[in-house]
């Protein structure tokens, strides 16, 4: 093929022999960084003296720090092999999610960070209590916490032994123990500030590993116009590969009414996130965190998506094993677009290069297990020990916040063999996303309606919290029943056509049943609720006191942001 430069090679060949002295000095040079920001931060500023500093960094961060962490925080293992599997089988739309991201990361800046950074909370669980009751906190604490462990944790340590097994040859739960030891040390003795400080770093190590592997794929095949045509001649989508609505695993409808319901519980409502705006010195600080988060969310298209094409246009015309993965340690040979990540850094990466795309990796993973480790001590401290024990010393909750992120580790690593099915066939970025939309919708309601609706109540809240719960877990259970169990539904009945339902269609029903519960509970039981405290919610007259004057340049580049996605949507129609 024109431009292809690069030497084939046999795909059962150990890639740890394809690495140069030069890529284990880069790899090297990446893990003595991060330990060198991790110690420097947690010595500076003698992380952990108090609760404030050690799990919201002393809520004196700035812009940069804040926008770059919530960037690495995010991306993860289903960034780095299921997005990239995504633009490999012409899930395309799945990018969609990313650009709404950028969309979305806005609305918390502009709408919810004022609530969040005036009421001095420390986690969201602890904004729905000042806004509902108890009983809401514990459901959304308990949620969060399982669904961390069960996805976040394992499966981010999970990609991490897998990155060591098949890139450097290195054992499973050896590499396992090296992901774990080497996030948990900075993140159990320096806090959120060294957390983000490594966050900072990480960003621009994988976002430079991401550019590397596009650039050199492009140069493989020989241009850009070299892939349009293999799409062209080779996939049967080839005229929808590459457009962002024309699919019908994402029907426009969901992507414009659904995805935004997953986004809202993510980027604004989830504790995995917003941590990082609670850590800001003010509310203008945190917004233009948000800004710049939104900026680097339009990158994934083209570090992770734009990869994935590339090694799809080389498995159909110079490399027809490429997504023949072969795991040097077991010998287990077995084919999926979710390496196509791996494979270009296999094949088509020069050495150097193939060294700072592996130290992304590790970047990417270990940015977002350090985040979830941080987030989820702080929701057991507060949510939990310190309910319990109310008059716990600042040492003590920092203490208690380092066992349980110890324990996290533990109860992440007994996980993971129930994770190994999540990499078999494919599409694991298509599975996490709709497992969240069975869970996010009624979140999402709570907290919208919790600060635009006055009348809505504890009793409300709890109800379609709970409701909305069943509902999803119902149709989790059914969906699997009905694909792995043999279950036989009457076709065209109301369960059918529940349980069959494109899953960002049925993210709108569990939403909009969310929000009728709440409101017809809430009116109806409007004389024992509770008045709402100032600052909770949006009133008449009322809104300066959250808001901070935003500043011109604020505007402008939210105003460009919205110009980009609308771009995008119109290039890739």
């Amino acid at each position: 093929k024109k431009g292809l430069n690069c030497k084939v090679t046999n795909h059962n060949d150990n890639f740890m022999e394809t690495l140069g002295a030069i890529d284990f000095t880069v790899i090297a040079a990446y893990f003595l960084l991060i330990f060198g920001i991790a110690w420097y931060v947690t010595k500076k500023e003698k992380a952990g003296a108090d609760a404030s500093s050690y799990f919201l960094g002393g809520r004196d961060l700035g812009w940069f720090a804040i926008g770059a962490s919530l960037f690495a925080s995010n991306i993860g293992s289903e960034h780095l092999i299921g997005l990239s599997g995504s633009g490999a089988r012409g899930a395309f739309p799945e990018a969609q999610f990313e650009i709404l991201a950028s969309l979305i990361l806005l609305l918390l800046g502009w709408v919810f960070v004022p609530f969040y950074i005036k009421s001095g909370v420390f986690t969201m669980p602890e904004f729905l209590e000042r806004r509902y009751n108890k009983g809401a906190r514990t459901y959304l604490s308990v949620v969060s916490i399982i669904s961390y462990v069960l996805t976040k944790i394992s499966f981010t340590i999970f990609a991490g032994a897998l990155v060591f097994e098949v890139l450097l040859g290195i054992p499973f739960w050896t590499g396992a123990l090296i992901t774990v030891v080497a996030t948990g040390l900075y993140t159990v003795f320096g806090g959120l500030k060294a957390v983000i400080y490594t966050d900072m770093a990480q960003a621009i190590i994988f976002i430079l590993g991401g550019l590397a592997a596009t650039y050199f794929g492009l140069e493989a095949i020989g241009g850009w116009s070299e892939v349009t045509a293999a799409i062209q001649a080779n996939s049967p989508d080839a005229d929808t590969f590459m457009s962002l609505w024309r699919n019908k695993e994402y029907p426009w409808t969901g992507v414009l009414l659904g995805a935004p319901i997953l986004g809202i519980w993510y980027w604004c409502t989830d504790q995995f996130i917003v941590q990082r705006v609670l850590s800001a010195k003010d509310i203008s600080t945190a917004r233009k965190g948000t800004i710049f988060g939104s900026f680097l969310k339009l990158l994934p298209l083209f570090i992770f998506i734009f990869p994935g094409i590339i090694a799809y246009a080389l498995s159909v015309t110079s490399y027809p094993d490429l997504f023949t993965v072969t795991n040097p340690i077991t010998g287990e040979v077995r084919t999926t677009t979710d390496a196509a990540l791996p494979a270009l850094i296999l094949r088509v990466l020069p050495v150097g290069f193939r060294g700072l795309v592996v130290a992304g990796f590790l970047a990417a993973l270990m940015s977002s297990l350090s985040s979830v480790f941080n987030s989820t001590s702080t929701l057991f401290t507060f949510d939990f020990y310190k309910q319990w024990k109310p008059e716990a010393s600042e040492k003590q909750l920092v203490m208690v916040g380092r066992i349980a992120t110890v324990i996290l580790v533990i109860v992440g690593l007994a996980w993971i063999p129930f994770m190994k099915k999540l990499t078999e066939g494919g599409g694991i970025y298509r599975y996490l996303q709709s497992v969240q939309a069975y869970v996010s919708p009624p979140i999402a309601a709570a907290f919208l309606l919790g600060i635009f609706y006055k009348k809505i109540n504890a009793k409300g809240a709890v109800a379609a919290l709970w409701t909305g719960f069943f509902l999803g877990m119902a149709r989790l259970v059914l969906e699997y029943m009905t694909q792995e169990g043999g279950l036989q539904l009457a076709e065209g009945g109301m369960i059918d056509t529940l349980v069959t339902m494109n899953f960002l269609h049925y993210a709108i029903f569990l939403f909009v049943v969310s929000i009728a519960v709440m409101v017809l509970v809430s009116l109806a039981n409007t004389s024992t609720a509770k008045e709402v405290e100032a600052g909770l919610v949006y009133e008449r007259g009322a809104v300066a006191s959250v808001e901070q004057k935003s500043q011109p340049i604020e505007r402008y580049l939210t105003i460009a942001i919205i110009l980009v996605v609308l771009f995008l949507w119109y290039y890739f129609r």
